[in-house]
């Protein structure tokens, strides 16, 4: 027999029922609330590729902020100096220590400048999605960056990048992101490069400090693949390692974390972690000394609207 009499059980579950609908609500107007702060701060992050960061992390919330700030101010600038901890080169195992700038121009939701995206322009635009093209620059590799693993490989130049981007917001009530881009290397590795990509601001963000977490995963055409991780017949007898024919296809995964603390209303500071696991040939190659690539980027700056 149950314990419960009468109309008891109704009650207690009525009452249950009614916090937990407050709770939501709350909960909810707490993350637009979140949500607002950190949109207006698009993630910066220093450097071009090779990089272990996710291609995500150099425009976080922009898209985000389109769908909760439809009237953007015409200009909103970022300048800021930051520095960056990464592999020497993709697969490798010592890292080194970049600094630099950080540059971050936006024009309405038109184009922007940018020392992570490039210069670019939104050619598809809407409140929860954008698409455009943009070109950076690909910092090759050298030999002399790691003579002991290096020697006997041909240099990969510094080659401009044309990229082909687009996201999309699925939503006010589920603010994650769903990117996708495709990157032509001209010159250099001279290769065909695409990610798909997922992030989405985290709870626990608050008026003072905002964060965004995601995932990617990485596709390479076998040009590219056999200019970073293969091994040719002349570059096997001066170098002593195996010719490796490396093929196209998924060379990473990758997870990234983002967060930005306000120290006054337009004083902040950025950090990025990332975190990327080679796949395939890209694992598999003599060149590569760790599948298991790592950076870190922190950078102060300040902003105008």
């Amino acid at each position: 027999m149950s314990k419960y009499v009468g109309k008891a059980r109704p009650k207690k579950l009525s009452k249950l029922c009614g916090r937990l609908l407050r709770t939501a609500i709350i909960s909810r107007n707490l993350a637009y609330l979140i949500l607002m702060l950190c949109v207006c701060v698009p993630r910066i992050a220093m450097s071009q590729t090779p990089s272990a960061l996710q291609e995500w992390q150099y425009s976080s919330g922009i898209t985000l902020q389109k769908l909760f700030e439809p009237d953007l101010p015409k200009w909103r600038v970022v300048l800021g100096a930051g520095a960056e901890v990464k592999p020497l080169y993709d697969g490798a195992r010592p890292y080194r220590t970049q600094a630099g700038p950080v540059i971050n121009i936006l024009y309405r939701d038109v184009a922007f400048a940018s020392v992570g995206e490039g210069l670019g322009v939104n050619f598809v635009r809407g409140a929860n999605y954008r698409a455009g093209v943009a070109v950076g620059y690909d910092l090759g590799r050298r030999i002399s960056d790691d003579l002991s693993h290096l020697r006997g490989l041909a240099d990969i130049g510094r080659a401009p990048v044309v990229k082909l981007f687009g996201s999309y917001v699925i939503s006010k009530q589920i603010p994650l992101v769903l990117r996708a881009d495709v990157r032509q290397i001209v010159g250099g590795a001279d290769g065909l490069l695409g990610d798909l990509e997922a992030y989405l601001p985290l709870p626990g963000s608050s008026r003072k400090f905002v964060m965004f977490a995601g995932s990617s995963i990485t596709f390479a055409d076998h040009h590219y693949s056999q200019r970073l991780f293969g091994i040719t017949t002349a570059e096997a007898l001066a170098s002593g390692y195996p010719v490796y024919d490396a093929h196209a296809g998924a060379n990473a995964v990758g997870l990234g974390f983002s967060a930005t603390g306000f120290i006054t209303k337009h004083w902040l500071i950025n950090a990025d972690l990332a975190l990327n696991h080679l796949l395939g040939s890209a694992s598999n190659s003599p060149i590569t000394q760790s599948t298991v690539q790592r950076v870190l980027a922190l950078s102060v700056e300040y902003k105008w609207n």
